[in-house]
Protein backbone atom coordinates (compact mmCIF):
# COMPACT_ATOMS: atom_id res chain seq x y z
CA UNK A 1 0.00 0.00 0.00
CA UNK A 2 1.05 3.31 -1.12
CA UNK A 3 0.99 6.02 1.99
CA UNK A 4 0.94 9.61 1.72
CA UNK A 5 2.41 12.23 4.65
CA UNK A 6 -0.12 14.61 6.06
CA UNK A 7 1.41 16.64 9.45
CA UNK A 8 3.15 13.66 10.45
CA UNK A 9 0.83 11.02 9.46
CA UNK A 10 0.79 8.15 7.21
CA UNK A 11 -2.46 8.11 5.17
CA UNK A 12 -2.73 4.64 3.09
CA UNK A 13 -3.47 6.41 -0.34
CA UNK A 14 -6.76 4.58 -1.23
CA UNK A 15 -9.45 5.42 1.45
CA UNK A 16 -12.51 3.03 1.78
CA UNK A 17 -15.78 5.64 1.06
CA UNK A 18 -18.57 3.90 2.62
CA UNK A 19 -21.11 5.71 0.52
CA UNK A 20 -21.71 2.44 -1.63
CA UNK A 21 -21.59 -0.49 0.88
CA UNK A 22 -22.80 -4.13 -0.05
CA UNK A 23 -26.46 -4.02 0.46
CA UNK A 24 -28.84 -6.52 1.35
CA UNK A 25 -31.77 -7.60 -1.69
CA UNK A 26 -30.74 -4.41 -3.56
CA UNK A 27 -32.24 -2.03 -0.81
CA UNK A 28 -29.98 1.30 -0.45
CA UNK A 29 -30.87 1.64 3.57
CA UNK A 30 -30.14 -2.39 4.59
CA UNK A 31 -26.39 -2.56 4.79
CA UNK A 32 -25.19 -6.37 4.80
CA UNK A 33 -22.90 -5.83 8.10
CA UNK A 34 -21.60 -9.09 7.41
CA UNK A 35 -19.75 -8.19 4.07
CA UNK A 36 -18.82 -4.80 5.24
CA UNK A 37 -16.76 -6.81 8.14
CA UNK A 38 -14.90 -8.81 5.31
CA UNK A 39 -14.17 -5.70 2.98
CA UNK A 40 -12.75 -3.58 6.31
CA UNK A 41 -11.10 -6.69 7.36
CA UNK A 42 -9.01 -7.34 4.00
CA UNK A 43 -8.93 -3.36 3.64
CA UNK A 44 -6.69 -3.67 7.07
CA UNK A 45 -4.72 -6.15 6.54
CA UNK A 46 -3.50 -4.78 3.59
CA UNK A 47 -2.49 -1.40 5.05
CA UNK A 48 -5.42 0.82 4.12
CA UNK A 49 -6.21 2.76 7.06
CA UNK A 50 -8.50 5.82 6.07
CA UNK A 51 -12.45 5.06 6.32
CA UNK A 52 -15.08 7.67 5.13
CA UNK A 53 -18.45 7.77 5.99
CA UNK A 54 -21.21 10.34 6.40
CA UNK A 55 -24.91 11.19 8.14
CA UNK A 56 -27.05 10.53 5.27
CA UNK A 57 -24.86 7.57 3.53
CA UNK A 58 -27.04 4.43 3.11
CA UNK A 59 -30.25 6.16 4.88
CA UNK A 60 -27.63 7.30 7.94
CA UNK A 61 -26.71 3.28 8.31
CA UNK A 62 -23.33 3.93 6.88
CA UNK A 63 -22.33 5.56 10.56
CA UNK A 64 -23.56 2.17 12.07
CA UNK A 65 -22.03 -0.25 10.26
CA UNK A 66 -18.29 1.30 10.06
CA UNK A 67 -18.53 1.81 13.34
CA UNK A 68 -19.49 -1.64 14.36
CA UNK A 69 -17.02 -2.73 11.81
CA UNK A 70 -13.84 -0.73 12.71
CA UNK A 71 -14.33 -1.70 16.93
CA UNK A 72 -12.68 -4.68 16.55
CA UNK A 73 -9.51 -2.96 15.96
CA UNK A 74 -7.30 -0.38 17.91
CA UNK A 75 -8.88 3.56 17.68
CA UNK A 76 -4.90 4.17 17.17
CA UNK A 77 -5.10 1.55 13.92
CA UNK A 78 -7.24 3.87 11.34
CA UNK A 79 -8.59 6.90 10.81
CA UNK A 80 -12.06 7.52 10.42
CA UNK A 81 -13.53 10.59 8.70
CA UNK A 82 -17.58 12.17 8.54
CA UNK A 83 -19.35 14.92 7.86
CA UNK A 84 -21.28 17.55 8.94
CA UNK A 85 -25.04 17.39 6.63
CA UNK A 86 -25.47 20.66 5.58
CA UNK A 87 -26.60 19.44 2.04
CA UNK A 88 -29.95 19.30 4.43
CA UNK A 89 -30.51 22.63 5.01
CA UNK A 90 -32.89 21.66 8.45
CA UNK A 91 -29.31 20.58 10.09
CA UNK A 92 -27.92 23.59 10.15
CA UNK A 93 -28.89 24.48 13.48
CA UNK A 94 -28.46 21.00 14.64
CA UNK A 95 -24.30 20.61 14.81
CA UNK A 96 -24.35 20.10 18.00
CA UNK A 97 -27.07 16.93 18.02
CA UNK A 98 -25.60 15.52 14.96
CA UNK A 99 -22.00 15.55 16.21
CA UNK A 100 -22.77 13.78 19.06
CA UNK A 101 -25.11 11.13 17.75
CA UNK A 102 -22.43 10.19 14.99
CA UNK A 103 -19.68 9.81 17.69
CA UNK A 104 -21.83 7.34 18.93
CA UNK A 105 -23.07 5.78 16.08
CA UNK A 106 -19.45 5.23 14.97
CA UNK A 107 -18.72 4.07 18.69
CA UNK A 108 -15.49 6.28 19.03
CA UNK A 109 -14.69 9.58 21.19
CA UNK A 110 -13.29 11.38 18.59
CA UNK A 111 -12.80 11.96 14.42
CA UNK A 112 -9.80 12.08 12.98
CA UNK A 113 -10.97 13.97 9.77
CA UNK A 114 -14.25 15.89 10.28
CA UNK A 115 -15.67 17.98 6.86
CA UNK A 116 -18.34 20.66 5.96
CA UNK A 117 -20.31 18.29 3.58
CA UNK A 118 -20.47 19.69 0.13
CA UNK A 119 -20.42 23.31 0.56
CA UNK A 120 -22.35 23.97 -3.34
CA UNK A 121 -24.63 26.84 -4.38
CA UNK A 122 -27.66 25.92 -2.34
CA UNK A 123 -25.81 26.09 0.83
CA UNK A 124 -22.92 28.03 0.74
CA UNK A 125 -24.95 31.37 2.04
CA UNK A 126 -25.69 29.05 5.21
CA UNK A 127 -22.44 27.77 6.02
CA UNK A 128 -20.96 31.31 5.63
CA UNK A 129 -23.78 32.86 8.20
CA UNK A 130 -22.24 32.65 11.46
CA UNK A 131 -25.73 32.50 13.29
CA UNK A 132 -25.80 28.60 12.93
CA UNK A 133 -22.33 28.55 15.15
CA UNK A 134 -21.51 25.57 12.77
CA UNK A 135 -17.99 26.80 12.58
CA UNK A 136 -17.66 27.99 16.37
CA UNK A 137 -18.73 24.64 17.57
CA UNK A 138 -16.44 22.49 15.13
CA UNK A 139 -13.31 24.51 16.34
CA UNK A 140 -14.69 23.96 19.73
CA UNK A 141 -14.35 20.37 19.43
CA UNK A 142 -11.32 20.66 17.31
CA UNK A 143 -9.64 22.77 20.18
CA UNK A 144 -10.85 19.79 22.65
CA UNK A 145 -9.22 17.20 20.41
CA UNK A 146 -12.51 15.72 19.06
CA UNK A 147 -11.68 16.07 15.69
CA UNK A 148 -8.67 16.35 14.99
CA UNK A 149 -8.42 17.57 11.46
CA UNK A 150 -11.23 19.95 10.13
CA UNK A 151 -11.83 20.16 6.46
CA UNK A 152 -14.31 20.69 3.68
CA UNK A 153 -15.70 19.08 0.39
CA UNK A 154 -16.77 20.74 -2.47
CA UNK A 155 -19.43 19.95 -5.20
CA UNK A 156 -20.11 23.25 -6.00
CA UNK A 157 -18.37 25.95 -8.77
CA UNK A 158 -14.74 27.15 -8.30
CA UNK A 159 -16.67 30.65 -7.16
CA UNK A 160 -18.35 29.15 -4.14
CA UNK A 161 -15.05 27.33 -2.89
CA UNK A 162 -13.38 30.71 -3.56
CA UNK A 163 -16.13 32.35 -0.85
CA UNK A 164 -16.00 29.13 1.68
CA UNK A 165 -12.16 29.75 1.77
CA UNK A 166 -12.59 33.61 1.64
CA UNK A 167 -14.25 33.22 5.06
CA UNK A 168 -12.45 29.62 6.73
CA UNK A 169 -9.24 28.72 4.44
CA UNK A 170 -7.01 29.76 7.27
CA UNK A 171 -9.14 26.77 9.22
CA UNK A 172 -9.15 24.83 6.25
CA UNK A 173 -6.47 21.85 6.68
CA UNK A 174 -7.65 19.83 3.43
CA UNK A 175 -10.61 19.75 1.12
CA UNK A 176 -12.26 16.70 -1.00
CA UNK A 177 -13.15 17.45 -4.45
CA UNK A 178 -14.82 15.62 -7.33
CA UNK A 179 -12.06 14.78 -9.54
CA UNK A 180 -11.11 12.52 -12.33
CA UNK A 181 -9.96 12.97 -15.80
CA UNK A 182 -13.53 13.85 -17.11
CA UNK A 183 -14.14 16.09 -14.35
CA UNK A 184 -10.53 18.10 -14.54
CA UNK A 185 -12.30 19.99 -17.10
CA UNK A 186 -15.86 19.02 -17.46
CA UNK A 187 -16.00 20.34 -13.71
CA UNK A 188 -13.51 22.74 -13.68
CA UNK A 189 -11.69 20.77 -11.03
CA UNK A 190 -8.31 22.04 -12.76
CA UNK A 191 -8.90 25.34 -11.24
CA UNK A 192 -9.79 24.23 -7.43
CA UNK A 193 -6.63 22.19 -7.59
CA UNK A 194 -4.67 25.26 -8.56
CA UNK A 195 -6.41 27.39 -5.86
CA UNK A 196 -5.65 24.46 -3.14
CA UNK A 197 -2.50 24.30 -3.93
CA UNK A 198 -1.80 28.13 -4.05
CA UNK A 199 -3.23 28.00 -0.22
CA UNK A 200 -0.95 25.45 0.69
CA UNK A 201 -4.15 22.89 1.42
CA UNK A 202 -3.75 19.78 0.86
CA UNK A 203 -6.30 17.21 -1.38
CA UNK A 204 -8.67 14.15 -1.05
CA UNK A 205 -10.13 12.97 -3.94
CA UNK A 206 -14.32 11.90 -4.02
CA UNK A 207 -15.36 10.31 -7.49
CA UNK A 208 -12.19 8.50 -9.27
CA UNK A 209 -14.41 6.77 -10.98
CA UNK A 210 -17.24 8.82 -11.49
CA UNK A 211 -19.99 6.99 -10.31
CA UNK A 212 -18.55 3.70 -12.11
CA UNK A 213 -18.60 5.73 -15.37
CA UNK A 214 -15.10 5.15 -15.68
CA UNK A 215 -15.00 1.74 -14.62
CA UNK A 216 -15.74 0.27 -18.25
CA UNK A 217 -15.00 2.07 -21.08
CA UNK A 218 -16.08 1.24 -25.07
CA UNK A 219 -13.62 -1.33 -27.18
CA UNK A 220 -11.99 1.37 -29.11
CA UNK A 221 -11.44 3.79 -26.31
CA UNK A 222 -10.22 0.64 -24.03
CA UNK A 223 -7.76 -0.85 -27.30
CA UNK A 224 -6.40 2.38 -26.95
CA UNK A 225 -5.51 2.10 -23.26
CA UNK A 226 -4.43 -1.86 -23.44
CA UNK A 227 -2.14 -0.30 -26.13
CA UNK A 228 -0.31 1.81 -23.50
CA UNK A 229 -0.77 -0.63 -20.49
CA UNK A 230 -1.35 -4.14 -21.42
CA UNK A 231 -1.55 -5.37 -18.07
CA UNK A 232 -3.82 -2.00 -16.35
CA UNK A 233 -7.44 -2.18 -15.83
CA UNK A 234 -9.63 0.31 -17.08
CA UNK A 235 -10.47 1.26 -13.75
CA UNK A 236 -6.90 1.50 -12.72
CA UNK A 237 -6.19 4.11 -15.19
CA UNK A 238 -8.72 6.61 -13.43
CA UNK A 239 -6.35 5.55 -10.45
CA UNK A 240 -3.15 6.15 -12.26
CA UNK A 241 -4.20 9.84 -13.58
CA UNK A 242 -5.26 11.08 -10.10
CA UNK A 243 -1.44 9.58 -9.00
CA UNK A 244 -0.07 11.69 -11.37
CA UNK A 245 -1.13 14.85 -9.16
CA UNK A 246 1.16 15.23 -6.18
CA UNK A 247 -1.36 17.34 -4.31
CA UNK A 248 -3.53 14.15 -3.61
CA UNK A 249 -3.12 12.61 -0.78
CA UNK A 250 -5.93 10.57 -0.55
CA UNK A 251 -8.22 9.17 -3.04
CA UNK A 252 -11.68 7.87 -1.81
CA UNK A 253 -13.27 4.79 -3.30
CA UNK A 254 -16.66 3.60 -2.69
CA UNK A 255 -16.45 -0.06 -3.08
CA UNK A 256 -19.64 -1.69 -3.10
CA UNK A 257 -18.09 -5.50 -3.18
CA UNK A 258 -15.42 -7.17 -2.10
CA UNK A 259 -13.79 -8.00 -6.08
CA UNK A 260 -13.44 -4.09 -6.58
CA UNK A 261 -11.94 -3.53 -2.99
CA UNK A 262 -8.98 -6.49 -3.89
CA UNK A 263 -8.78 -4.71 -7.29
CA UNK A 264 -8.59 -1.19 -5.96
CA UNK A 265 -5.87 -2.77 -3.23
CA UNK A 266 -4.22 -4.33 -5.42
CA UNK A 267 -3.64 -1.02 -8.17
CA UNK A 268 -2.05 1.21 -5.12
CA UNK A 269 0.38 -1.46 -4.23
CA UNK A 270 2.48 0.72 -7.10
CA UNK A 271 2.79 4.19 -8.15
CA UNK A 272 3.03 4.60 -11.82
CA UNK A 273 1.48 8.13 -12.35
CA UNK A 274 0.76 8.94 -16.42
CA UNK A 275 3.85 9.90 -18.55
CA UNK A 276 3.01 12.57 -20.97
CA UNK A 277 2.02 10.21 -23.92
CA UNK A 278 -0.78 8.48 -21.41
CA UNK A 279 -2.10 12.03 -19.95
CA UNK A 280 -2.83 13.22 -23.62
CA UNK A 281 -4.07 9.59 -24.55
CA UNK A 282 -6.61 9.95 -21.47
CA UNK A 283 -7.38 13.72 -22.20
CA UNK A 284 -8.24 12.67 -25.93
CA UNK A 285 -10.72 9.98 -24.27
CA UNK A 286 -12.63 12.43 -22.17
CA UNK A 287 -12.63 15.03 -24.94
CA UNK A 288 -14.31 12.11 -26.91
CA UNK A 289 -16.81 10.57 -23.87
CA UNK A 290 -17.87 14.41 -23.12
CA UNK A 291 -18.73 15.47 -26.80
CA UNK A 292 -21.25 12.08 -27.57
CA UNK A 293 -23.34 13.31 -24.76
CA UNK A 294 -22.88 16.81 -23.91
CA UNK A 295 -24.22 20.09 -25.97
CA UNK A 296 -20.63 21.89 -27.80
CA UNK A 297 -21.65 25.34 -25.86
CA UNK A 298 -18.59 27.68 -25.79
CA UNK A 299 -19.88 30.21 -23.38
CA UNK A 300 -19.52 32.71 -26.05
CA UNK A 301 -22.51 34.46 -25.00
CA UNK A 302 -23.80 35.67 -28.32
CA UNK A 303 -27.10 33.84 -27.20
CA UNK A 304 -27.37 35.90 -23.84
CA UNK A 305 -28.34 39.31 -25.56
CA UNK A 306 -30.76 37.85 -28.12
CA UNK A 307 -33.07 36.03 -25.06
CA UNK A 308 -36.46 37.82 -24.46
CA UNK A 309 -36.37 36.55 -20.96
CA UNK A 310 -32.93 37.84 -20.40
CA UNK A 311 -31.40 33.92 -19.32
CA UNK A 312 -28.01 33.01 -18.24
CA UNK A 313 -28.60 30.37 -21.34
CA UNK A 314 -24.59 29.36 -21.28
CA UNK A 315 -24.60 28.53 -17.38
CA UNK A 316 -28.26 26.51 -17.91
CA UNK A 317 -26.56 24.70 -20.80
CA UNK A 318 -23.48 23.74 -18.74
CA UNK A 319 -26.01 21.99 -15.86
CA UNK A 320 -27.62 20.73 -18.42
CA UNK A 321 -24.69 19.07 -20.05
CA UNK A 322 -23.51 18.19 -16.11
CA UNK A 323 -27.24 16.92 -15.32
CA UNK A 324 -27.42 14.92 -18.62
CA UNK A 325 -23.84 13.25 -18.90
CA UNK A 326 -24.09 12.13 -15.21
CA UNK A 327 -28.01 10.92 -15.76
CA UNK A 328 -29.05 13.11 -13.14
CA UNK A 329 -27.88 13.64 -9.76
CA UNK A 330 -28.09 16.25 -7.41
CA UNK A 331 -25.34 18.85 -8.42
CA UNK A 332 -27.04 20.39 -11.58
CA UNK A 333 -30.34 20.84 -9.47
CA UNK A 334 -28.93 22.19 -6.42
CA UNK A 335 -27.52 25.13 -8.71
CA UNK A 336 -30.43 25.81 -10.52
CA UNK A 337 -31.97 26.16 -7.40
CA UNK A 338 -30.40 29.13 -6.64
CA UNK A 339 -31.24 30.73 -9.43
CA UNK A 340 -34.16 33.47 -9.70
CA UNK A 341 -37.14 31.26 -10.47
CA UNK A 342 -37.80 33.77 -13.58
CA UNK A 343 -34.59 33.08 -14.60
CA UNK A 344 -34.68 28.78 -14.70
CA UNK A 345 -35.36 26.19 -17.89
CA UNK A 346 -38.60 26.35 -17.57
CA UNK A 347 -38.51 29.86 -18.36
CA UNK A 348 -37.64 29.47 -22.05
CA UNK A 349 -40.36 30.61 -24.26
CA UNK A 350 -38.73 29.08 -27.13
CA UNK A 351 -38.34 31.62 -29.37
CA UNK A 352 -35.66 30.18 -30.75
CA UNK A 353 -34.07 33.82 -31.54
CA UNK A 354 -30.76 32.45 -29.60
CA UNK A 355 -29.82 29.83 -31.77
CA UNK A 356 -30.46 31.79 -34.56
CA UNK A 357 -26.91 33.63 -33.38
CA UNK A 358 -25.36 30.38 -32.14
CA UNK A 359 -21.78 29.42 -33.73
CA UNK A 360 -22.28 25.92 -32.47
CA UNK A 361 -26.54 25.46 -34.06
CA UNK A 362 -27.36 24.52 -30.72
CA UNK A 363 -31.04 23.78 -30.18
CA UNK A 364 -31.39 25.88 -27.20
CA UNK A 365 -34.80 25.54 -26.66
CA UNK A 366 -35.40 22.19 -26.86
CA UNK A 367 -32.32 21.78 -24.68
CA UNK A 368 -34.16 23.98 -22.01
CA UNK A 369 -37.19 22.89 -22.29
CA UNK A 370 -36.14 18.90 -21.66
CA UNK A 371 -33.93 20.20 -18.55
CA UNK A 372 -36.85 21.74 -17.32
CA UNK A 373 -38.94 18.51 -17.70
CA UNK A 374 -35.95 16.67 -16.34
CA UNK A 375 -35.93 19.08 -13.13
CA UNK A 376 -39.69 18.47 -13.30
CA UNK A 377 -39.93 22.18 -13.37
CA UNK A 378 -41.85 22.77 -16.09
Amino acid sequence: MIYKEFQGKKLSALGMGAMRLPVIDGDDTKVDNDKVKEMVAYAMEKGVNYYDTAWGYHGGNSELAMGEALSAYPRESFYLADKFPGYDLSNMDKVEEIFERQLEKCRVEYFDFYLFHNVCEMNIEQYLDESHGIMDYLWKQKQNGRIKHLGFSVHGSFDVAQRFLAKYGDRMEFCQIQLNYLDLTFQKADAKLEMLKERGIPVWVMEPLRGGRLAELSEEHTAKLKALRPDETVPAWAFRFLQSFPEVVVTLSGMSNFDQLKANIDTFETDAPLDEKEMETISKIAEEMLSVKTLPCTPCHYCTSHCPKGLDIPELLKLYNEHSFTGGGFVAPSAVSTVPKDKQPGECIGSSSCEKVCPQQIKISEALADFAEKLGKK
